[in-house]
């Protein structure tokens, strides 16, 4: 789906199974964000062939958080020119549990507060903690687009059962990325959130409603 110039959302809208929305920024270099799980990476590869593309033509991967869901597809950039990113918090979530998950990637930088720029496309990395140690939030000044992982959903939030997880921490970041200039909120799963007004009553709502569950 297109959503506007340069930016086309893979929703992944099974009911029975589970599996991260990819998005597509298709500049003068491409970058997919979250690949999601391997066993249904079909979905991003369909996508990518309605487009004329291949993972062959993807430059740069950029992964929200290290859940399974998220970044399992890495494996199919293994044989790639692609370049991977992470935030280092959750790469040592990663090595911690590497008894238990298998790991298939290695990142080739690390993601931190502030700009990242590649080729014409001008992003800006937030580090939201709360769902994992080193979720990010990637937010695209020019089209005033939030990509929020598993941070914020449509009327939702992350849960923070798992390891790593924080209320307080899931509560901060998305404080601190309420007041952003929004036209378009694209999270991790579920529907995207459109127009200034939207975005903003979602954040209102997820926090009287939902931070009281956490």
């Amino acid at each position: 789906m297109q959503i506007s110039k340069n930016l086309h959302a893979f929703f992944w809208e099974s009911m029975t199974q589970n599996n991260c929305n990819t998005y597509l920024i298709d500049g003068s270099v491409r970058v997919i964000i979250d690949p999601g799980h391997a066993e249904m990476f079909y979905n991003v590869e369909n996508e990518l062939k309605n487009l004329n593309l291949s993972i062959e033509d993807i430059d740069l991967v950029i992964c929200t958080h290290a859940h399974p869901d998220h970044i399992e597809s890495l494996s199919f950039f293994s044989d790639s020119d692609t370049k991977i990113t992470i935030h280092g918090n959750d790469w040592q979530l990663i090595k911690s549990m590497e008894q238990y998950v298998k790991v298939s990637f290695s990142p080739d930088f690390f993601l931190k507060d502030g700009d990242l720029n590649i080729g014409d496309i001008k992003l800006k990395i937030y580090h939201t903690p709360g769902h994992s140690p080193g979720s990010i939030t990637v937010y695209w000044p020019e089209q005033k687009t939030l990509f929020t992982g598993d941070l914020i959903f449509n009327n939702g939030l992350g849960r923070t059962d798992l390891p790593g997880g924080d209320g307080e921490k899931l509560k901060d970041s998305i404080i601190k990325l309420s007041n952003l200039e929004t036209e378009i909120m694209l999270s991790g799963h579920g529907n995207m959130v459109s127009g200034a007004d939207a975005v903003k009553k979602n954040f209102e709502t997820v926090q009287q409603y939902w931070f009281s569950f956490i």
